[in-house]
């Protein structure tokens, strides 16, 4: 079986092991967990995350609820969300069907945590991260479930320690599940954000899986709590140490110009985003991770030599550990 085929194999055959509760419980204490480290990282005087807890309304083509930790304006953070949500409905969008045309019909219940974190400093890199379980289910047919997520960091200043620390730790936090694991998942992540009308990645990466139904629930679980707990050790280190770096207003649209391609990820091609607004998700939570303030130039380019130039070289795919 060769890679693709292993990350889309359809379920195991037997009844779906998952227990909804044991993914909630991890799920929302993950949330709090993050929520707790970046609130120590902006510090006495920071900002602090406000919990918005939501329902879906009678009516809506959803049923679920959730609860979406913004912050705004805060010492560190310019804006970031960490958002928890537990979602079904009655059939599954086109965004998950597409790829997947043998589950057109299903209902489904999904659940997660999402997050996104955009410092104002701009040689503090964004980063984003995102696991989640999904089970499919249809009268008379064995239930199908899998887990997906990952976390990858987009720079606008790169530093290369910061880049090998947050790689290094991604591979330390996949070592366990075998030794082929986080190249897959690395490769998996520098082909997924890539901008395809731009011919360009979005950032320096990380490591992204879905349809992760291979070696049972146990382990597949396991994995998924693995990347998510890796995620402060590999990210927030990268900002205690640059967020006292000097900037001024060049820094700044330069990093207002390259969020505009964080942008156009995300509306263009992301699934999560896709399968939340074509499902009826809420739309607050789902565009929490766009950042506050973007700019677009026709057709710009960097100077030759220029720092800003820099970021394109560390652009392109490569081995960081």
């Amino acid at each position: 079986m060769n890679d693709d085929a292993a990350h889309r194999a359809a379920a195991s055959d037997g009844p779906a092991p998952i227990d909804p509760d044991q993914l909630r419980d991890y799920f929302s204490a993950l949330q709090e967990r993050l929520v707790a480290a970046a609130e120590a990282l902006e510090g006495s005087g920071g900002g602090r995350f406000r919990a918005d807890h939501w329902e879906k309304e009678a009516g809506s083509p959803l049923a679920g609820s959730g609860c979406t930790c913004i912050i705004e304006g805060g010492r560190v953070f310019e804006r970031g969300g960490i958002a928890f949500s537990q979602v079904s409905g009655a059939a599954l969008p086109a965004s998950a069907t597409a790829r997947r045309p043998e589950l057109a019909g299903r209902s489904f219940t999904a659940m997660g945590v999402s997050l996104v974190l955009h410092p104002e400093n701009p040689y503090c890199p964004t980063a984003h991260m995102n696991v989640r379980a999904l089970l499919a289910t249809r009268p008379a047919a064995e239930p199908v479930w899998w887990f997906g997520g990952g976390m990858d960091l987009t720079p606008y200043y790169p530093f290369v320690d910061d880049i090998r620390h947050f790689h290094a730790t991604c591979r330390q936090a996949l070592q366990p599940f075998g030794d082929d694991c986080h190249a897959r998942y690395k490769k998996w992540c520098d082909e997924y954000f890539f901008l395809k009308h731009r011919n360009e990645a979005r950032g320096v990466g990380g490591v992204f899986f879905d349809d992760l139904n291979e070696g049972g629930f146990e382990r597949c679980f396991a994995l998924t709590r693995a990347v998510g707990d890796a995620f402060a050790k590999a990210y927030l280190p990268l900002l205690e140490r640059r967020q006292a770096t000097p900037y001024g207003e060049r820094e700044r649209d330069f990093q207002a110009y390259r969020r505009g391609r964080y942008v156009e990820f995300n509306l263009l091609w992301d699934r999560g985003t896709l399968f939340g607004l074509q499902s009826g998700g809420r739309s607050e939570s789902i565009l929490m991770s766009l950042p506050p303030l973007v700019k677009w130039r026709y057709d710009w380019r960097p100077a030759a030599g220029s720092a800003e130039a820099e970021l394109y070289e560390a652009l392109r795919p490569r081995d960081w550990v």
